[in-house]
């Protein structure tokens, strides 16, 4: 039997030997381990079926792959080599020995590189799914995940916003009945009726090829036609342990293995070719026999490969330098508000590929404190609003920027981050170094945050910094000016990493007179006062704070102002330069004190030896103790640094 589609014609015994080919790897595998060759294994035997909806795929459709699609991973056009490299971790493989065996990737040919947390890449393929549509192009997206992993709340998320796009996004639920021990039979959202409209679910045997290929078949014939996602619900057999750290039998009976073995993909594919006449137990053993030696040759040759490099650990947390230019604001009166509202609008006139999504950011509202005010209305194929779903809205941006569009999403307050958090941590923070430079993540998040600003409580008032700055491969600056504020966004904007603004709630409307609109680039402090006896390091709100604590103090001691405008990258050449003349330290933060990012500061100048030499006291830390910030204006002044806590400070330094 012969399937044409669009791609490739698919040919059952061919299919067969690759399905082979998958089960021998994954059994090479579990034999290297048990010789100590090698850390982890993960297996995808039973779920090899699945790889038939490859072939119905074109080279622009793309995919998002979970650790067991071995088999898919292989129709795709992915060698036993490259996931023998993987499982060696060598520098050749698809992360360059940075990740576990069997989270594939490779941008030739659009596998989405697979992240641990299960579910993870479910809503970034939603926003690839995304940007095809914008682009008005009929390429489709295939997402996989477990039985398990549907339990997760970004399932729901992804699942919800394809549905009410229309995205040509097929989600496949390979319900192998196992979430590591866990028999998944009342967890699995598709076994109660009701939590998912049953017409979008197509159940089938993923043991068979010819009903993988028929659901397969009809859910991208039905996503190319422009009639939305599907869920395909593979019903199949996990044939191995979870892991190499697992042994199944210990919670399965083995009659029970012994029974799932009987409908083991590849045995009822070859007695079906045998029973058409189309292949022989003879010539199944010997096409098993030239499998084991190629799987052979290729773990052999895999292993002898070369290692990663120890001095290469630090390559691709970032990509290449910015490119810096002045931002297009004109040298006027005007608010944080208005320079960041024009630099959106000047971006979105030049590139189509820019595209904004947040709650409540299209117009007439313009978000809720007016910074994409008139964007939606001059852009309306490029701002839109987003749903209240702060993981949705970091998770399309990841998948956004993967298919190459420059996503610029708002949090209506950073303090609401959390939601989002996994997606930060797990895709848009790593998925450059965990791919060796291979896939970035080019976004840009801001949000307002901070206090001094009565009534906001506990989730309208924080100062999350120390959060962000503790995960590596973002970017982070926190303006205090109109023309950093645009200086940044504009560099931000054109950058090719992932870059977080946050803009303090309390000055973005403070109206002042914009000189110069100079080029600002992330990494580079800004001297706001110039002073001889003592630095003041700062950022955002807590300028204010210095600036009076130096007007305060001007009959005792001359300061110097650091603005860090960039918290990361950290400006501590400038730092070091104004200690040179000061010779005392104090930072001022608006974040809690432990882990706070003033720890940093501090920490960087008195681990250096040439700048610790360089002091004449101990550097004084100002912060928010670690306590929340409550409703009423007397518990929100009393947890914040005040004026007279950088006076004091400042007196301490000098003592």
């Amino acid at each position: 039997m012969s399937v044409i589609s669009e791609n490739k014609s698919f040919v059952k015994l061919d299919f067969l030997r690759l399905m082979m080919m998958s089960r021998e790897g994954d059994r090479r595998e579990g034999i290297l381990l048990r010789q100590s060759k090698g850390w982890f294994h993960v297996g995808g035997m039973g779920h090899e079926c699945l790889g038939a909806i490859s072939y119905l795929l074109r080279e622009d459709d793309w995919l998002f792959p979970y650790y067991r699609d071995r088999g898919l991973m292989l129709a795709r056009g992915m060698t036993n080599y490259e996931l023998a490299l993987a499982y060696f971790a060598k520098r050749e493989s698809s992360s360059g020995g940075r990740q576990m065996p069997g989270h594939y990737s490779s941008d030739k040919l659009n596998v989405m590189s697979v992240c641990t947390p299960t579910g993870g890449g479910l809503i970034p393929a939603a926003g690839t799914a995304w940007g095809m549509q914008l682009d008005g192009n009929d390429g489709v997206v295939i997402a996989t995940i477990g039985d398990a992993a549907m339990r997760q709340g970004e399932f729901f998320e992804a699942w919800a916003f394809a549905v009410q796009e229309k995205l040509p996004l097929i989600i496949l639920i390979e319900d192998n009945k196992f979430g590591i021990s866990t028999p998944t039979e009342k967890f699995m959202a598709l076994n109660t009726p009701g939590i998912v409209a049953e017409d979008f679910v197509v159940k089938f045997d993923g043991r068979r090829v010819e009903t993988v290929l028929k659901a397969g078949g009809d859910a991208i014939q039905k996503a190319r036609s422009g009639g939305g996602p599907t869920l395909l619900w593979a019903d199949l057999d996990r044939l191995s342990s979870h892991t190499s750290s697992d042994d199944h039998r210990v919670y399965r009976p083995q009659e029970e293995i012994d029974e799932m073995f009987k409908r083991d993909p590849i045995v009822l594919l070859r007695d079906e070719l045998i029973a058409e006449g189309q292949l022989t137990m003879a010539q199944f053993e010997q096409m098993q026999e030239e499998v084991v030696a190629q799987v052979d040759a290729d773990y052999q040759k895999a292993e002898k490969a070369e290692d990663p490099k120890a001095e290469e650990v630090y390559d691709h947390c970032w990509g290449a330098p910015d490119k810096v230019e002045a931002p297009p604001i004109e040298a006027k009166n005007q608010t944080m508000v208005e320079a960041i509202n024009t630099v959106f609008k000047k971006a979105l006139a030049s590139d189509p590929n820019i595209i904004f999504f947040g709650e409540d950011i299209e117009d007439p509202k313009g978000g809720v404190f007016k910074l994409t005010e008139g964007c939606s209305e001059q852009f309306p194929k490029q701002v839109f609003n987003s749903p209240l779903a702060e993981a949705t809205v970091i998770g399309v941006g990841v998948g956004l920027a993967s298919y190459g569009k420059k996503p610029v999403f708002e949090l209506q307050f950073i303090d609401f981050i959390a939601p989002a958090w996994n997606q930060i941590t797990t895709n848009l923070s790593t998925t450059r170094w965990r791919t060796f430079g291979k896939w970035a993540t080019p976004m840009v998040v801001y949000a307002p945050y901070g206090a001094y600003l009565p009534g906001g409580s506990l989730w309208h008032s924080q100062a999350n910094e120390g959060f962000l700055a503790h995960v590596p491969g973002l970017k982070l600056a926190i303006p205090s000016t109109p023309e950093d504020a645009a200086g940044l966004f504009w560099t931000a904007i054109h950058s090719d990493d992932p870059c977080f603004i946050l803009i303090p709630k309390h000055i973005f409307r403070k109206r002042v007179d914009v000189h110069a609109c100079p080029p600002v680039p992330f990494g580079k402090a800004r001297i706001q006062r110039e002073g001889s006896d003592l630095t003041i390091v700062t950022y955002g709100n807590t300028l204010e704070l210095a600036h009076e604590a130096a007007d305060k103090l001007a009959g005792e001691c001359s300061i110097e102002v650091i603005d860090l405008r960039s918290l990361v990258p950290l400006d501590m050449e400038t730092i070091a330069k104004s200690l040179e003349k000061t010779g005392r330290l104090v930072v001022i933060q608006e974040d809690t004190r432990t882990g706070g990012f003033g720890q940093t500061v501090v920490g960087e100048v008195t681990s250096n030896p040439d700048t610790f030499s360089l002091l004449l006291s101990s550097p004084q830390l100002v912060a928010r103790n670690d306590v929340h910030i409550g409703y009423n204006p007397i518990y929100e002044y009393a947890a914040l640094p005040s004026i007279d806590d950088v006076v004091a400070a400042c007196r301490t330094a000098m003592s």
